[in-house]
Parts: C-alpha cells; structure tokens; sequence
C-alpha cells in the first residue's frame, strides 16, 4: 500500500479543529490542514497544537474546492499517493479511518466513500432528502450508483484523480470531482461510517440556502450536458450501445 495522508479541510471550525486534529493524529501522524481563511480561532488552536502537522493557511476564504486542490497539491509534493478527506466540524469519526483503509486494501486504486447513516433526527432526514436528491442526479450523469454522493468522507487514490476535475471552489466541487472521476473510469466503493450532528445551537453551517442551492442546479446542469456529450458519446464510441444498455439495466 502507498502513502497514505488526511487532509482537513476547515473554516470557522475553531471550537471542534484541535479534538478532530488530536483523534486523527492517534491513528496517523500523516496530516495535511488547510486554514481556508478563518477568521475565529482556528489559526490559534492549531497553532497550539502538541505535536507537528503541515498545515496551508491564507487570509481569505476560498472555498472547499479551492481548499482541496491545495491539499492534494502539497499531498503529491510531500510524496503521498492516497488522501483521506475528512470534515474538520465535528460529523465525522477519525476512528473510522481504519474502515476506509481496510477497503482500501481490498480495491487500491479505488475512490472510497465513507456513506454517512443518515436516519436519527430531523436535520439528519434533511440531510437524506437533499443526499437522495445528489444520488439521482448523480446516477443519471454516470449510470453508477452511490449511496451517499455529499459524504466529503473520501479515500482518493492521487495519481488517478485530477485536481482539474474540480470545477467550483466552494463545497459542491466533492460533487463534480465523483462524476468526472466516475467519467474517468475510476473505481468507486463504498463503505459505511458513522456520523455525528451537534445539538442546534452548537451547529455551525456554512450553507446559503439560496445562493448554494443555485449553484448546485448549474452545476448539474453542467454535469448532465457533459453527460450527454462526453460520456455517453464516449461509451459508445468505444464500447459500442450495448455497454450503455448494460449500465442502465445490469448494475
């Protein structure tokens, strides 16, 4: 197996970066963290970190896919060859990399996508609505399926995974990066993991219900015309119409 490294991503995640940081540290020391222009404390608490991690900051925020590209950017420089991606704000349990690496063994060159369990309380049935909604739209655009497309709880093998296939520097970029590494003949496998939502008033969201949900619908606008014209085109082109018909009944 490569070099594995974690890369978290964070912006405004200052009350729950260091535990996150500390518990990712008890299984690796192989961490990237990417300051996506915080302006709380985020800057002080991994500053004042007990141990060392290689950490990217800058002044203004940029967004979640700009954020990725610089951690899988220094990930290849340092010389890894596979990211785990984890959410800096607390959903997410770091004691369930082993679970991701374990699936990782059996299928190495694969994307692994951590599939959160979204059934508790009533944000969690939000969350599965507008995941439900993701999953469509995704297997029409891939003729794939995968059963939690926002999970940012990810394994990405580097040398197989392009940052150009990051289309938006916000948090919808996880979205185009899965269909195009899906175009792309990527493996993708899933693997279950737990996830965790704080009571209301400790949530912190970065989510603009507005505005985020109109660049999501031109993003899949975007998505399915590149469906149409590159993937489904190159499937036929050279895998004749009846690789189209497997993908659609046979899966």
């Amino acid at each position: 197996m490569g070099k594995v490294c974690v890369i978290i991503p964070t912006y405004n995640n200052g009350k729950t970066i260091a535990d996150i940081v500390t518990r990712v540290h008890a299984i690796t020391p192989d961490i990237i963290v990417v300051n996506d222009g915080s302006t709380d404390h985020t800057h002080t608490a991994l500053h004042q970190l007990p141990f060392i991690i290689h950490r990217i900051e800058y002044g203004v925020n940029r967004g979640k896919g700009y954020a990725l590209k610089q951690g899988f950017r220094m990930a290849l420089a340092l010389g890894y060859d596979y990211a785990i991606t984890i959410d800096s704000d607390g959903q997410h349990f770091p004691e369930d990399i082993p679970l991701l690496l374990r699936e990782h063994e059996a299928h190495p060159e694969a994307l692994i996508v951590g599939v959160r369990q979204l059934t508790a309380d009533s944000t969690q049935r939000r969350n599965t609505f507008a995941n439900r909604f993701s999953n469509f739209w995704f297997t029409v655009q891939t003729l794939r399926h995968v059963a939690d497309t926002q999970s940012g709880y990810r394994l990405y093998p580097l040398r197989r995974v392009s940052r150009r296939w990051i289309f938006s520097s916000r948090y919808e970029a996880e979205l185009s990066l899965l269909v195009v590494a899906a175009w792309m003949d990527v493996a993708i496998r899933s693997v279950n993991v737990r996830v965790y939502y704080p009571p209301q008033a400790e949530r912190v969201t970065h989510f603009r219900p507005a505005v985020d949900f109109t660049r999501i619908s031109l993003l899949n606008t975007a998505l399915c015309l590149g469906s149409l014209f590159f993937y489904l085109s190159k499937l036929i082109v050279y895998n004749g119409p009846r690789a189209v018909y497997k993908k659609l009944f046979h899966r």
